[in-house]
């Protein structure tokens, strides 16, 4: 489907803008503002939203500095509390950005709007309730109308996704494949991944409920199979480290890429861990999620886990700029086997906000394939956010076949 097409599906040449960033003021938010602001291409049109306007206009005035042409960048205001207003903004834009956060609190309605709209959308969102709870309320409707509906667009889930995405593409076509990716990092997160993180932990049988209920209402597979087991500890002698399981998102996405593409194979596993290298650290840290998930249980422990670091409150640029991830994929299938590996910056925030914006303007600018409703980067983007993400810094790379 080419840009014009997608145009004239969204009434395109009818609506104001090719992307609202929405959530502009907040701590990711603004990162992914300056980097629209440094790479967003001439014509791009392109506006903040959020619901303070005061605050957006400061945010418009610091923008200049990083391009003159902001001191024109729209505001839009727009309020999670106020329906009306997120369907306004829907409608005036062929791709919705956001990253207001926990989206299970305060990104529902923004989703309903983007999937009647016909407006393609794009989150940070690594909160499996809130993908699952989307897929069973706006999905059809979203294929019906040709909104694509995005979630996990930073470091949740883009660097996993597209680096199986990417390794699959180097294994033989048509035989069972086996990935395990494992991910290193050396970073900081924010008040407000902290504050999504203690919201999900929170609700654990109402996600386990809504993960059912999608289970029973997602189509089945035929004559092929996609899993993504959790695996167990262990030492993983091809990273030289102990791979730890991580329960996140990622392995979730990872799987419904593989379910939906055909060139994933006709049986595919996907295990997700963290490389870690000394057995102690790994204890500790299993240990240190176990802590935080059974204080998350009791709204007390909440809001003292909450009090330690407050939505809104992120590591200053020094601190980021010293920060980094790895993941490296092992692939195997058809007797051959390939280490790859994503790698980049600071894998919360400046990463993120590059993942997002470009995620943006890929789905408002590139040749992509014709897909509609929930779906994820791999089967929205696939090689086109790749070729953007590589081209922004971001490496994927091969490091050795076999």
């Amino acid at each position: 489907m080419g840009r014009q097409d997608r145009q004239d599906r969204q009434d395109g040449p009818g609506r104001a803008y090719d992307i609202v960033l929405f959530g502009a003021t907040g701590f990711v938010g603004r990162l992914t503002a300056e980097y629209l602001a440094a790479h967003a291409p001439a014509d791009c049109r392109w506006a903040i939203a959020g619901r303070s306007t005061a605050k957006l206009e400061r945010l418009r005035e610091e923008l200049t500095a990083i391009d003159p042409d902001c001191a024109g960048l729209p505001i839009v205001r727009a309020d999670v509390d106020d329906p009306d207003s997120l369907r306004e903004l829907a409608l005036s834009t062929r791709v919705v950005a956001t990253t207001v956060g926990p989206y299970i609190l305060y990104g529902q309605e923004l989703v309903a709007a983007c999937a009647e709209a016909g407006t393609d959308y794009a989150d940070l969102s690594g909160e499996p309730e809130f993908a699952d709870l989307m897929y069973l309320k706006h999905d059809a409707r979203a294929r019906e109308t040709g909104a694509r509906l995005v979630h996990a667009c930073g470091f949740d889930s883009v660097p996993h996704d597209l680096g199986v995405y990417f390794t699959v593409g180097r294994l033989p076509k048509g035989v069972p494949l086996r990935v395990d990716g494992y991910v290193r990092t050396h970073a900081m997160f924010s008040g407000g991944t902290f504050a999504s993180a203690l919201t999900a932990m929170s609700r654990g049988r109402r996600a386990a409920a809504t993960a059912k209920a999608r289970r029973l209402n997602e189509p089945r597979l035929v004559g092929r199979r996609a899993r993504a087991p959790l695996g167990a500890v262990r030492h993983a002698s091809e990273v030289g480290a102990w791979a730890v399981p991580l329960p996140t998102v990622d392995p979730q996405v990872v799987r419904r890429s593989a379910a939906a593409l055909d060139r994933y194979g006709p049986d595919f596993r996907y295990r997700h861990y963290a490389a870690v290298k000394w057995l102690p650290v790994a204890a500790g840290g299993i240990a240190a999620v176990g802590a935080v998930y059974a204080l998350a249980q009791l709204p007390a422990g909440r809001r003292w886990l909450s009090d330690r670091i407050r939505p809104g409150e992120g590591p200053g640029e020094e601190r980021r700029e010293d920060s980094w991830f790895t993941v490296r994929f092992v692939g195997e299938g058809g007797g051959r086997r390939v280490f790859t590996e994503v790698s980049g910056g600071d894998p919360g925030y400046g990463e993120t906000a590059k993942m997002l914006a470009e995620s943006a303007l890929c789905l408002a600018f590139d040749e992509l394939p014709a897909t509609a409703g929930q779906v994820t980067t791999a089967v929205a983007m696939g090689d086109a956010l790749l070729e953007r993400l590589r081209a922004a810094g971001m490496r994927f790379r091969v490091v050795a076949e076999r």
